[in-house]
């Protein structure tokens, strides 16, 4: 066991050694990492998302992904920040979705709502707020 400890110790001192010598990260090979994924791959999660967002079912009722964010305080600030029609929208869809539910029903299929209609209306003034609660909150710490 000795022996493996010490030559452990050994190998590492030797590489720490040869850290320190600039010459040799010029003796490296220079290897070119990949800065683009494949487009299969690009593809492939794209599909992913958009079985997922069907899968999860709000779509059927003709909500929208922002439409079911649960409402902690940072949400509700956000939603009392919404222009009146697009506030205004949203509380025409949860409605009609909260009655389909009611009724065990879906909407056709021509109404659901597409991925790639989905339009995340609430996100910037979310980030805003909570910007707003971190900046208040590191402001109270000093």
């Amino acid at each position: 066991m000795r022996m493996l400890t010490g030559q452990r110790e050994q190998v590492t001192i030797e590489i720490e050694k040869r850290h320190q010598n600039p010459e040799f990260f010029a003796v490296l090979p220079r290897v070119k990492m990949a800065s683009k994924t494949p487009a299969a791959t690009g593809r492939l999660l794209f599909t992913f998302k958009k079985w997922y967002y069907n899968a999860c079912g709000f779509n059927k009722l003709g909500l929208v992904r922002d439409d079911t964010v649960y409402e902690n305080t940072d949400v509700k600030e956000a939603i009392r920040r919404l222009p009146e029609p697009v506030y205004n929208d949203r509380m025409f869809r949860i409605r009609r979705a909260l009655d389909l539910s009611m009724k065990h029903q879906i909407l056709p299929k021509d109404q659901w709502t597409k991925y790639e209609e989905d339009v995340h209306y609430l996100q910037p003034y979310l980030k805003e707020v909570i910007r707003e609660r971190k900046e208040k909150e590191e402001w109270q710490r000093k």
